[in-house]
């Protein structure tokens, strides 16, 4: 219950503040209550942060929320602003894939997963942990109990692929908490950024929920603990290779398939005539799958074949059934089918697709398009949703062994090469085509030039559906060596960074450019930008602010040494960001008027002259935001003034930022106490953010209406 008289309410809603801050809405409500303390207490109060901390303020606001009812109005309306995740609604989720068509056996494993989702709720989670090797069929165990026991789950199942591209991109729990939030129907802004408050919302959401959780290709308990909730109406199953040491979990091995099985499975496969007409050939399949669903389904069309499948040299030699038959069916490839199969395998691409493909193995994107379908229909490829591929680890491992055992180190190089290339390309075209008006340190950018995008949501569109390659492709290019690719690929994802908020997702890139840039680049205005870009994605977690300082740090270092003013300028802007969300007022103005003064350094004839008007007017907007907070409402009110005039100037017109700017100035008259004006500005605001589908800076303003409505009633 929301009780602004309350110590114990609002430390609660303090620590909510903090935590929810990765966002617009919640970086603007933990600024609002910045302001609204340092009012309160008479002096700036630096944001909280410990439980000790957080008290005291607490214990400040209650005491000036009893003595004035006006301001115990507006801290209620504050804390009625924090998202409330338990309300979120929508349809349930259903995120597991459908099982396969033909099932054969697992009855003992399907017996302990039925167990286990019968058992009665004593308090502990009930988890189950289902393992066995590489193609030996767990995850299909899992989807299978999924359809099967559908009933019991009326509130939907979760599905999560826990397996990265490489180990670099693996996914977080705090990544794999974020998109189970949102299929929870929970809004992106109001998302906290840190794991263990994500983890919190999640077990709160699901604390009355009838819902099954698969968490497929797990590589260590560390990795789900978070995912796991001890809710009485929710059945946790994972899927790994082996036992997950530390894990509190039921254990289901799924082992080989018996004979008498594999046949049946086979029977269904291809029929029981062909089956039968295959008799001769059949022990040999057999054994040469050894038990293996996926090395079973990927050589039954063989047995209905007029010639049968060879036996490869030393395909059954080592005892792996997925590779032994990954090593039969590539004999059976073209040269070019076989050579796009090596080609495609040479980095953990998360997903595949032909225009890249081709470019790695040097054919037209006509024919890896056939290729990659071909490689898909005998089951070397699975197909995704979205129509592009990716391999099943076991089988990357062999097309590998197979590149280096035909291509060599050198031309697999080459082919890495080409496809890291091909995305770097495609992020600077999607990164210019968001965000035209900003600066760029690598030529390549003025080289292309914007991507031919319908308007900015489709280029950050693309930039989202490729993420996933475009970090691999950074991290390839820093382990080839190749650093100025590297730094060149990472400053194309500033656009799917800020506009999307995708921070975490880039995170693994972004180090791996401010890496490169020290290899590469030390001391220039790149190494700035790699640095002051990993700063503002650590700035999203409070827990980060310590090290992303460092990196501004670095920036701020490598700007000066490049005598690079601009680069100064905005690195000493964004440590003012970061002064505003932890409530240093002060502090931020002098850090916003310090890179004034860089800019007034400039000259007219400097190639950044021409970028001075936008960034004094950022400057001007960031000035008004913290004199607010310093309760300073007359210079606040005029150099927002000044920043408005020129978002809405004809030639320098940024709708975007106009409606940001009008959002502050509401702020400021709200604080001030002209609540009339404020709510003008809010709805001046708010008409043009709505044909722009902002919803988080939409929320923000409905948040300072009701703020404004407590303060007239």
């Amino acid at each position: 219950m929301i009780d602004p008289l309350s110590v114990s309410a609002v430390v609660a809603f303090l620590g909510a503040v903090g935590a929810g801050m990765a966002n617009e809405y919640g970086r603007r409500l933990n600024e609002a209550v910045g302001g609204m303390v340092a009012r309160v207490a008479g002096r700036e109060v630096t944001a909280p942060g410990g439980q000790a901390d957080r008290e005291a303020v607490a214990r400040v606001l209650v005491a000036e929320a009893r003595r004035d009812p006006g301001q115990a109005r507006l801290l209620g309306s504050l804390m009625s602003g924090l998202p409330d995740h338990r309300t979120a609604e929508g349809p349930a989720p259903q995120s597991l894939r459908a099982p396969a068509r033909f099932f054969t056996d697992r009855k003992d494993a399907l017996t302990l997963l039925r167990g286990e989702a019968a058992r009665k709720a004593d308090g502990r989670p009930r988890v189950a942990v289902v393992f066995g090797p590489p193609g030996i069929g767990s995850s299909e165990v899992a989807a299978y109990f999924g359809a099967q026991e559908a009933h019991r789950y009326p509130d939907g199942t979760l599905y999560a692929d826990l397996r990265g591209a490489s180990a670099g991109t693996a996914p977080t729990a705090s990544v794999l908490l974020r998109d189970f939030l949102l299929k929870l129907h929970v809004a992106a802004e109001h998302i906290p950024p840190a794991t263990e408050d994500r983890a919190a919302c999640f077990r709160t959401l699901l604390g009355s929920r009838r819902l099954l959780v698969v968490l497929d290709h797990a590589q260590s308990a560390a990795q789900v603990r978070p995912l796991i909730s001890g809710a009485p109406g929710v059945f946790t199953i994972v899927v790994a290779a082996r036992p997950l040491t530390g894990l509190d979990a039921v254990p289901v091995p799924v082992g080989p398939l018996a004979d008498r099985d594999a046949r049946l499975l086979l029977g269904e496969l291809v029929s029981k005539q062909t089956l039968a007409a295959a008799r001769a050939t059949l022990p040999a399949v057999l054994e040469r799958c050894a038990g293996s669903p996926f090395a079973l389904r990927a050589m039954a069309p063989y047995l209905a074949a007029p010639v049968p499948l060879p036996v490869a040299d030393g395909a059954t030699t080592d005892g792996n059934p997925v590779r032994s038959v990954a090593e039969e069916l590539y004999r059976q490839l073209s040269p070019e089918s076989a050579r796009v199969y090596r080609m495609a395998s040479l980095r953990p691409w998360p997903a595949l697709a032909a225009a890249p493909v081709a470019v790695a193995a040097g054919v037209s994107e006509q024919e890896a398009a056939r290729t990659l379908a071909e490689l898909a229909e005998r089951q070397l490829l699975e197909e995704l949703p979205d129509a592009r591929y990716r391999f099943r680890p076991a089988v990357r491992a062999h097309a590998l062994e197979a590149a280096a055992r035909e291509d060599g180190l050198a031309r697999c190089a080459a082919a890495v090469a080409r496809a890291v290339e091909y995305y770097v390309r495609l992020a600077v075209r999607a990164d210019f085509a968001a965000l035209r008006e900003r600066p760029h340190v690598d030529p390549l950018f003025d080289e292309l030039g914007p991507g031919e995008y319908e308007d900015e949501g489709a280029a950050i569109a693309t930039l989202t559906a490729e993420l996933g390659n475009l970090v691999e492709s950074v991290l390839a290019a820093e382990e080839f060596g190749d650093f100025a690719t590297a730094c060149r690929g990472t400053e194309a994802l500033w656009a799917v960074q800020l506009k999307a908020g995708r921070h975490e997702a880039v995170l693994p890139a972004l180090r791996a450019g401010a890496r490169a840039a020290e290899q590469r680049f030390p001391g220039t205005e790149m190494a700035g930008r790699m640095h002051t870009q990993l700063a503002f994605a650590l700035m999203e977690t409070p827990s980060c602010y310590g090290e992303a300082e460092r990196e501004l740090e670095a920036a701020a270092e490598a700007e000066e040494r490049a005598g690079h003013l601009r680069g100064q300028a905005t690195v000493i802007e964004s440590l003012g960001l970061l002064r505003l969300r932890q409530w240093r007022f002060a502090a931020a103005l002098e850090s916003f008027d310090a890179a004034g003064r860089l800019l007034d350094g400039i000259a007219a004839t400097d190639r950044d002259a021409r970028h001075l008007p936008r960034a004094r007017a950022l400057l001007e907007r960031h000035r008004g935001r913290a004199l607010r907070g310093l309760g300073r409402f007359a210079p606040a009110r005029q150099r927002l003034a000044v920043a408005l005039e020129f978002f809405r100037a004809p030639d320098t017109a940024e709708p975007y930022n106009e409606a940001r700017v009008l959002t502050d100035q509401a702020e400021t008259e709200r604080d001030a106490g002209d609540y009339t004006a404020a709510l003008r500005l809010v709805d001046e605001a708010a008409a043009i953010l709505g044909g722009q589908k902002a919803t988080a800076h939409l929320d923000s303003l409905d948040l300072i209406r009701r703020e404004c409505l407590a303060g007239q009633a």
